[in-house]
């Protein structure tokens, strides 16, 4: 970290956690977080209204709390970085209200970040600044996306992305059919660990030879649920006992196994020995375990951050922003909106 590296709050609410941080360079000073996730567990899944809501009780509470751990006054902060993108449209506009305000109060430049690209980028606050050239894996409740990165704060390209269900969003659809509590992805991640994952040989989505041109990067989870559906309704019907366990190692398995097989296979294509993990799902056990162990067998360097980097923070859009004033960007207008459904090839806006 250089002395003279801008001091950057990031603001994230692209869902239900208000996340406020502060970093310096590649130093993290405070990540301060706030969830309305028990508000959403009684409905089993995200109520943007709700969501909302919570933004607007927790934001200044939040902000004050990071500012007070830090030991900074907000007239230090030399810039704000807020996500405008993608996310749910109520909590953005919350989150990018809050950060125009500040820009404004301040006279301090806003810069509006991609999230996506976030979960990315906070891995520099942990392991370091990429080297020339890493490919990208984020996977969460929302996305599952591959991306190659030549510069983390203005060129980032899209190599594949879900094409229906997210990894996280199928964990959490059959998290609900086994009649697990939500967020399904930490229960059955608990209970795959008990089971064997090679008692039922689940499909393993857009790998047939025939998707290899057009999808050979994308994903595809939804056939996969339905076919654990089946499975279970099946053998429901027919009266048959079955263990939960096996059937949750298994699909974890299938899941795991499609994510780090497209994505060593891009790496291979274009020649990049450098591997991030982030989003939500990358908290997943097997997806950790297979990642590390074929990444190893074809000489890839992975980076995974910490668990309490995976889900939704202030930290990942505070590293971005500092990526993208130390890079040269242009700040942002104070009139720019919110995009619920941002490119990720647009790392600021």
């Amino acid at each position: 970290m250089a002395s003279g590296d801008p001091l950057v709050l990031g603001i994230e609410t692209s869902c239900d956690e208000t996340g406020v941080a502060l970093v310096r360079g590649d130093e993290l000073l405070v990540d301060a977080v706030a969830s309305s996730m028990d508000e959403h567990a009684r409905y089993g899944g995200i109520i943007p209204e709700v969501a909302s809501r919570a933004h607007l009780e927790a934001m200044v509470p939040t902000i004050q709390r990071a500012v007070g751990q830090a030991d900074v006054d907000l007239s230090e902060v030399d810039a704000i970085a807020v996500t405008a993108g993608p996310g749910l449209v109520g909590p953005l506009t919350i989150g990018a209200a809050a950060a125009k305000s500040l820009a404004v109060a301040l006279g301090k430049p806003l810069y509006g970040v991609n999230h996506v690209v976030g979960h990315a980028a906070v891995d520099q606050l942990v392991d370091g600044p990429f080297p020339d050239r890493v490919m990208a894996l984020v996977v969460s409740g929302g996305h599952s996306s591959l991306l190659l990165v030549d510069d983390i704060a203005t060129s980032v390209t899209e190599l594949g992305s879900t094409l229906d269900d997210a990894a996280g969003e199928a964990f959490d659809k059959v998290g609900r059919l086994l009649g697990l509590p939500y967020p399904g992805g930490p229960h059955i991640d608990r209970l795959a660990r008990e089971g064997d994952p090679t008692a039922i040989r689940f499909p393993r989505g857009l790998t047939a030879r025939k998707d290899q041109e057009k999808h050979a990067y994308d994903f595809s989870f939804s056939g996969l649920k339905t076919a654990v559906a089946r499975w279970v309704e099946t053998r429901q019907d027919a009266g048959e006992a079955f263990s939960l366990e096996d059937v949750a190692a298994s699909f974890a398995e299938s899941v795991a196994d499609v994510l780090t097989a497209k994505t060593i296979a891009a790496c291979e294509r274009h020649g990049v020995d450098t591997l991030v993990i982030g989003g939500g799902f990358s908290a997943n056990s097997q997806l950790r375990d297979m990642a590390r162990a074929r990444c190893a067998e074809a000489g890839i360097d992975v980076r995974i951050p910490p668990i309490r980097f995976c889900t939704d923070n202030g930290a990942m859009i505070a590293a971005l922003g500092s990526a993208v004033v130390r890079a040269g960007v242009a700040p942002s207008s104070l009139d720019i909106g919110v995009d619920s459904s941002m490119p990720l090839t647009t790392v600021s806006v």
